[in-house]
């Protein structure tokens, strides 16, 4: 992203911070930086983020899946903070003339306050029993659309959230997986664009606990099977 796109991305990212109010966590992520990609945060308390914060595991993946291709924006997908809240996550895709994804400008909202007091209020009509009774027990709500995101201060942590969600199926530490295993979970991660990070072989290939040429040997091979 240029000097000038990032400065103006910037600015807005300032405004909507203040306009929205402390609930909305506003994000700008500089797609030209593989390793430092927050550029400008508002709110950053409510993922714990600050300036220079890797990429999500999702977007990650947009940039993999080439989703910016297809739409200009995602919106009302799950986010789980660092605090495992549950957020509402939207991206809007920052593209040059050309059509090249350039850079993301992100809304996180957090509804816990909102829902404390729906249920305070609900609890005041009797309504949390009326709840209980319909078809499907109290969870009446509807799925959002599309992933859920993870958001991370680090690229340990990024590596580690993904790596959690297929070894815990498996029920296997790391130090016991064959080779075969260790092929099958890298490329499942570079298939999430985990690969797209600096630094990210280094941190796979400790968690896995192999070498990095192992990792590159992986990855070789998955490109020749491609």
């Amino acid at each position: 992203m240029n000097s000038a796109l990032l400065a103006q991305y910037s600015m807005l990212v300032e405004f909507l911070g203040n306009a929205l109010g402390p609930d909305f966590e506003v994000i700008l992520h500089d797609i030209s930086s593989k390793k430092h990609s927050v550029a400008a945060i508002a709110n950053g308390h409510i993922s714990g983020r600050n300036v220079d914060a890797p990429l999500t595991d999702l977007a990650l993946q947009f940039i993999y899946d080439k989703t910016y291709q297809d739409c200009d924006y995602k919106c009302n997908y799950s986010g789980i903070s660092k605090g495992n809240k549950m957020l509402r996550a939207s991206t809007f895709f920052i593209k040059d003339p050309s059509g090249k994804l350039v850079g993301m400008l992100c809304i996180n909202f957090d509804p816990s306050r909102y829902e404390h007091i729906a249920k305070e209020v609900m609890q005041l009509c009797q309504m949390d029993q009326l709840q209980n009774l319909l078809p499907g027990g109290s969870d009446v709500s509807s799925p959002l659309a599309g992933g859920i995101e993870n958001f991370s201060e680090s690229i340990p942590e990024v590596t580690a959230t993904v790596l959690q969600d297929y070894l815990a199926s498996a029920h296997i530490p790391p130090e016991r997986l064959t080779q075969e295993e260790k092929l099958d979970i890298v490329n499942k991660l570079n298939q999430r664009g985990i690969f797209l990070l600096k630094g990210a072989v280094s941190e796979v290939a400790a968690q896995l606990h192999c070498s990095e040429a192992s990792i590159y040997r992986y990855l070789s091979k998955l490109n020749k099977k491609a």
